[in-house]
């Protein structure tokens, strides 16, 4: 295998884009002889003539101008990358807010390629309840968040719009007992509607875990104690999407919003806001903004 050095393809380039090597020489630094001896190598490499010598002035051979789209290519992705890496500009940190029931599977997969983006840019990933987060983001103290909502709110985006399902312990029963028991966390934005739809059917309910801990909830889910409510796709592998045959109520839609990503401050925050819209543009897509 033969590598090409980005040393002497910046030489090369230099010398196409400047006419000469004397030239091409100031402008890199460099005497005129190491220049020489760059293109020579570069020449070597390939075992072709890229510089027409034969005039008074240096020309490009047919190889050459073939080789200068590529060099052009390649000097402007190794100037990206050194700059991407160590550019103070893109240190620091920026704080991410994402609800409980939304964090899996979308968000690893965009820490994951944001982390590749930006090496030297920390994300804060603060996990808490819709109405937590949108207080924080009140406050400044997020840069971006998501949220699960009913609607658009002023300064959102809606990623996307999902509907809410019934979920239970895999092969359970507890859907099928009366009264119907539910467990929620306590400033779970869902439980209003949920309970709404279930009066409306005329389906008795009473929440017998009511918890700050979705580890609490999904225990006592698991072990077919009670039933819970997520946004379709989010149910973790332990439990499973209840096939109740209308015996339920269907559950209203939810939006999940996106805050933070219209201010455009700066490269970081709008990259990691394009990562998030990638992450959850999946199934009835849509683009919604609120002013």
């Amino acid at each position: 295998m033969r590598n090409l050095d980005v040393t002497t393809l910046r030489s090369f380039v230099a010398v196409a884009d400047a006419g000469g090597v004397t030239r091409a020489a100031g402008f890199l630094h460099l005497t005129q002889s190491a220049v020489s001896m760059q293109l020579k190598r570069l020449e070597e490499l390939l075992g072709l003539e890229l510089l027409d010598r034969s005039g008074r002035t240096i020309a490009l051979t047919a190889s050459g101008e073939q080789l200068l789209v590529y060099a052009r290519r390649m000097v402007a992705l190794n100037d990206e990358v050194i700059s991407r890496l160590t550019d103070q500009a893109y240190e620091g940190e920026i704080v991410l807010g994402v609800p409980h029931d939304i964090v899996y599977p979308a968000i690893p997969q965009v820490l994951k390629q944001f982390h590749a983006a930006f090496p030297r840019v920390k994300v804060h990933l603060v996990s808490s309840y819709t109405r937590a987060l949108k207080e924080q983001f009140g406050r400044g103290e997020c840069d971006l968040i998501l949220t699960t909502e009913n609607n658009v709110e002023p300064g959102s985006e809606t990623l996307c719009r999902k509907p809410l399902r019934w979920i239970g312990a895999p092969g359970g029963a507890a859907w099928r007992q009366k009264p119907l028991k539910l467990a929620f966390g306590r400033l779970c934005t869902f439980r209003p509607r949920v309970v709404e739809a279930l009066d409306a059917a005329g389906i008795p309910w009473d929440v017998i875990v009511e918890t700050e801990s979705d580890r609490t909830i999904e225990a006592t889910v698991s072990a077919d104690l009670a039933v819970h409510t997520m946004i379709e796709g989010t149910e973790p592998p332990h439990l499973e999407r209840i096939e109740h045959g209308g015996a339920l109520p269907d559950l209203p839609m939810q939006l999940i919003n996106l805050y933070g990503a219209q201010s455009k401050k700066g490269v970081v925050q709008d990259t990691l806001g394009d990562f998030l819209r990638r992450a959850f543009a999946g199934a009835d897509p849509v683009r919604l903004k609120a002013v």
